[in-house]
């Protein structure tokens, strides 16, 4: 028999690649001879990189690079012959600050550049990035900057690219751009639809999730306004949907990086050949750490059903938790739902034992679908 164990991360417990591995080793308890091929999967949040380097074979290169606040710090890319993968979180995650010192008007994304240099360095000719948890509200101008673009004001004088002072800048000097950059294909993981601008853009949207206030929103709102002004992107990239993507990166990567954006988890799926491995398989095993009615809404689980569903492969789900409206999922190609949890436990004893509980659920699962093959 074959199975596909294409997992998401169980945030806080076990990554994406350590949950498939935990779901194949509870098949091979009932089945030891069973092929079982293991996916890590993500969408383009959190653990994308991590994800798609294990299911890659990809070797890890660490990056010094700079915070959202200016800060020294360390992130990580991907990378195979031809091809690096990268997140934003890494560089200017939101997690990376304390709420306390978050300043949005200040914090800028340079240290996103930084990812794409290291990148650079390394001759691929494909960059793949996730958008999820970035902590920047600046359309990307701080990373432009580390690529070599110049942001200045009526004077002259240089600007950091801040939001802060993107409401003084004039002009925006490409000439220094690295000149690598048109020999690279950007596609990005964006599972939003905002503009940059307006009532449904970056700042209104997202900003108070990054600590701005209804004064800040309005004012970030002005200043990335005044940045697609004077780029002459006003209507054209500003109004792209996806643009107010991670503070308005979405923006800076189509405007002047010429990316492609797409689902996180259609850009994954694509990626890992989970179209391929699913192929004559006799059950997919998935899971993440809650599932509820959302789960369907572009999350990893998603994109695993829009794959094996067409194929005819049934899907079993694994979930640390089993929330609201989670039945649905019995409409859409699963054919059970497994909550991991062996008995009574708080919060901190379920993330301790996520692989074990995993594992044995998972062993659970294979028996009881055995037994109905008998």
């Amino acid at each position: 028999m074959k199975f596909v164990c294409a997992p998401d991360s169980f945030k806080e417990s076990i990554s994406a690649s350590d949950a498939a591995a935990a779901l194949a080793q509870g098949i091979h308890r009932i089945l030891p001879d069973a092929e079982c091929v293991e996916i890590p999967m993500a969408d383009g949040g959190e653990g994308f990189t991590e994800a798609l380097a294990d299911a890659l074979g990809a070797r890890r290169v660490s990056v010094d690079l700079l915070n959202a606040l200016g800060e020294q710090a360390t992130g990580t890319i991907a990378v195979t012959p031809d091809r690096a993968v990268m997140e934003v979180a890494e560089a200017v995650g939101i997690a990376m600050v304390a709420p306390e010192r978050r300043r949005i008007r200040a914090m800028q994304s340079f240290g996103v550049g930084q990812l794409i240099l290291a990148a650079l360095d390394e001759g691929v000719t494909e960059i793949l990035i996730g958008l999820g948890g970035s902590g920047t509200n600046d359309a990307g101008a701080g990373m432009l900057r580390a690529l070599g673009f110049v942001f200045l004001d009526h004077d002259g004088a240089e600007l950091d690219g801040s939001p802060e002072s993107l409401t003084r800048l004039a002009r925006i000097d490409t000439s220094g751009a690295d000149p690598r950059l048109s020999g690279v294909t950007f596609r990005v993981a964006c599972d939003v639809d905002n503009p940059l601008l307006g009532e449904r853009g970056a700042s209104a949207i997202f900003g108070p999730q990054k600590g701005a206030s209804p004064e800040d929103v309005r004012f970030l709102d002005q200043a990335l306004r005044n940045f697609a002004d004077v780029a002459g992107h006003l209507d054209g990239p500003a109004l792209a949907e996806g643009a107010g993507a991670a503070g308005g990166l979405g923006y800076a990567m189509v405007a002047f990086l010429g990316a492609e954006l797409a689902s996180g988890i259609d850009l994954v799926v694509e990626t890992v050949g989970l179209k391929d491995a699913i192929r004559g398989a006799d059950f997919v095993f998935t899971g993440e750490g809650a599932m509820d009615r959302q789960t369907l809404m572009g999350k990893t689980l998603s994109g695993v059903a829009r794959v094996a569903v067409p194929a005819g492969v049934p899907i079993v789900a694994f979930a640390g938790k089993l929330g609201d409206g989670v039945e649905e999922l019995y409409d859409h190609g699963f054919v059970a739902l497994m909550p991991i949890v062996d008995g009574v436990t708080d919060l901190a004893g379920a993330l301790a034992h996520g692989r074990e509980n995993l594992a044995n659920a998972s062993e659970r699962a294979t028996r009881l679908l055995m037994a109905g093959r008998r």
